[in-house]
């Protein structure tokens, strides 16, 4: 089947129920009319008997007494229309009167060879004479001694029928194409919210949040509209974390892969045995840093886009932050900065995602790391009390001034003056890792004098 517009669907439905209903309907009154026409006509016939049987017996039996039979003339339409007067379809009725015995006594002449019907008793009856149907009527008179035959053609009956059907039928033909151009343009007016939506999706800018509004959305419309902007916007979602994972994977993988460069640079330009094997265990434990942050990466990305079905698991921040620690180890003794390890309990345990937490202290430490100069200090602090655990990474660096740091967690902010090749992500994930963990990030003024100090505060949603 040729698909076709809803617009067009939609008028030719309404046209095929309509005339679903009206078929059956104009049946049925057809029907009913026709019904209703036989009874009148029958009416007509008993009423016209009544009325010669009351005009004979005010004109008096004797006036049609030691007659013959008086016949009445009848003209015929076509005989009628020659002679410029107007049809009357007097040949299409007529009448007769006769006495007990049968003799008739009056009559219209285009009545006398119907045959004889029984005269006992009033009734209707059919009779045929040569190609028509004569639908009669016999009164016997009870007051007389006459009995009246009237009767009319069924001929007759059927054109007067035939002619309120066309009277009434040849509108409603006529007029079914002017109803189908106006259901047509009923359908185009009711549609016109989606041409609406059609033209404001049209207009849509790609990456645009704002939201489909139509001022005469009718309210079947507005669930359709409110879906539709919902998936826009998980849209738009879904492809802002796989923009913001395809750059969180060039900012996180960036370090292990430069320190493998620099290890096999290291061991293609030397000849002594010992440093080969030394820069080899370097590139290898790089390698293996990477594959680390790989993983870390797609699971963060998992936990980002919702995928994550588990629930929270239990991590100790203490162990967590020793393995960040022993990753950085080598930047840390490249650059010469001092880190310091405060720790308040030997397990400081919390309910979240280790990957997440893992990219977000890794990435604190090593923007402190980018800031600090040659043989700055750093200081990791792990602490708890009864409503939540904290992590603090705080540094001698530039730090940042206070009307600037309302910025700095924005995807690509990169401070200016800023040391480092950064691409100002780090503090976009970790602003993103702890949102998943509801914890608050508050930046505060380095007790070193001068630098940053950042306080992540992760509530402690188990005991």
């Amino acid at each position: 089947m040729k698909p076709t517009s809803l617009r067009g669907r939609l008028r030719w439905m309404i046209i095929a129920l309509l005339l679903l209903f009206l078929l059956p309907l104009a049946f049925y009154s057809f029907r009913r009319t026709s019904s209703e026409m036989a009874v009148l006509s029958d009416a007509r016939l008993a009423e016209a008997a009544h009325t010669i049987a009351t005009l004979i017996q005010q004109a008096g039996i004797q006036t049609f007494a030691g007659h013959e039979g008086l016949l009445v003339p009848v003209q015929k339409k076509g005989v009628l229309a020659a002679q410029g007067q107007v049809a009357t379809h007097e040949s299409e009725v007529g009448f007769q009167v006769f006495d007990r015995q049968g003799k008739l006594v009056l009559g219209t002449i285009n009545l006398m060879t119907l045959p004889a019907t029984p005269d006992d008793r009033s009734a209707y009856h059919d009779l045929k004479k040569q190609h028509h149907v004569w639908r009669v009527f016999n009164y016997v008179d009870p007051n007389s001694a006459y009995v009246i035959r009237v009767a009319d053609r069924y001929d007759s009956r059927e054109d007067i029928v035939h002619t309120l059907w066309l009277d009434h039928g040849l509108p409603f033909l006529f007029g079914l194409p002017v109803l189908a151009l106006l259901v047509g343009w009923a359908v185009g007016r009711g549609l016109r919210p989606l041409a609406s939506l059609t033209t404001a999706l049209s207009a849509r800018e790609p990456g645009s949040r704002a939201r489909i509004v139509l001022s005469d959305a009718p309210s079947e419309l507005r669930p359709v509209l409110n879906a539709l902007n919902e998936q826009l916007d998980r849209q738009e979602d879904a492809l802002e974390r796989e923009r913001r994972f395809s750059a969180d994977v060039a900012h996180e993988l960036r370090t292990p892969l430069a320190s493998i460069l620099l290890n096999l640079e290291s061991a293609m330009e030397t000849v002594d045995p010992d440093e080969i094997q030394d820069s080899l265990a370097g590139a290898h434990g790089s390698v293996a840093t990477l594959g680390r942050r790989i993983e870390q990466l797609l699971a963060l990305a998992k936990l980002e886009a919702g995928a994550a079905s588990s629930p929270f698991e239990a991590v100790d921040l203490i162990d967590l932050a020793g393995g960040v620690v022993k990753e950085l180890a080598p930047s840390l003794q490249r650059r010469g900065v001092e880190l310091g390890f405060v720790l308040q309990d030997s397990r400081v345990v919390v309910q979240g995602y280790a990957p997440a937490l893992v990219a977000l202290l890794r990435n604190l430490l090593e923007n402190s790391l980018r800031q600090v100069s040659a043989g700055g200090r750093i200081q990791l602090a792990v602490a708890r009390n009864q409503q939540e655990a904290t992590l603090e990474v705080i540094d001698n660096g530039p730090g940042i001034p206070l009307e600037r740091r309302h910025a700095v967690f924005a995807r690509f902010h990169r401070e200016a003056g800023s040391r480092g090749e950064g691409y100002g992500l780090g503090l976009s994930i970790v602003a993103r890792a702890a949102s998943l963990h509801r914890a608050t990030i508050e930046l505060l003024d380095s007790p070193f004098g001068r630098g940053l100090r950042v306080r992540v505060s992760i509530p402690l949603l188990c005991p």
